[in-house]
């Protein structure tokens, strides 16, 4: 799967879009420490032991580099950048049920808002799956000859 590359000073605010899910009780905010076990074990479960593993880096960042998507004390979705890569955006799911609600697109705003205020002009969106989706929400544009990039040793199985 290819990359993506973001412009961060063309980006769509986030704001509009976390209204909108907070008004239906949906909260978008950055992951606190002390529930790094049960995230981690959340997206094990819910998306894969690989993104488990870079979910965890997130962990040693300050402030922490993970996004949730919660109701009360319900996991939804999350989001992680800066976890294989500096300004490299992902992993992140948001449950099936909870899809087509606009919580992936909250979740990818406020995490590229995050690399802006840190000073980036750009993020990388790594081993894209859905193009159309980052396209439609912050303009992305595939980076040709980006297969496998950065994952290129990565050790499956």
């Amino acid at each position: 799967m290819a990359d993506m590359l973001v412009k961060l000073y063309d980006l769509p605010s986030s704001e509009g879009i976390r209204k909108e899910l907070a008004s239906k009780g949906i909260v978008i905010h950055r992951a606190l420490p002390p529930d790094k076990e049960r995230i981690v074990e959340w997206i094990r479960t819910h998306s894969t032991r690989y993104a488990g593993g870079e979910a965890d880096v997130c962990f040693s960042h300050t402030p922490v580099s993970l996004f949730l998507a919660t109701r009360e004390c319900e996991i939804l979705g999350y989001c992680c950048y800066d976890a294989t890569a500096p300004d490299f955006f992902g992993p992140t799911k948001v449950l099936e049920t909870e899809q087509g609600k606009g919580i992936g697109k909250a979740l990818l705003l406020v995490a590229l808002e995050a690399l802006a205020a840190e000073g980036y002009g750009y993020a990388i969106i790594g081993g894209v799956g859905p193009v159309a989706f980052y396209e439609k929400c912050c303009n992305a544009i595939l980076i040709e000859g980006s297969t496998p990039g950065l994952y290129k040793d990565f050790i499956r199985g």
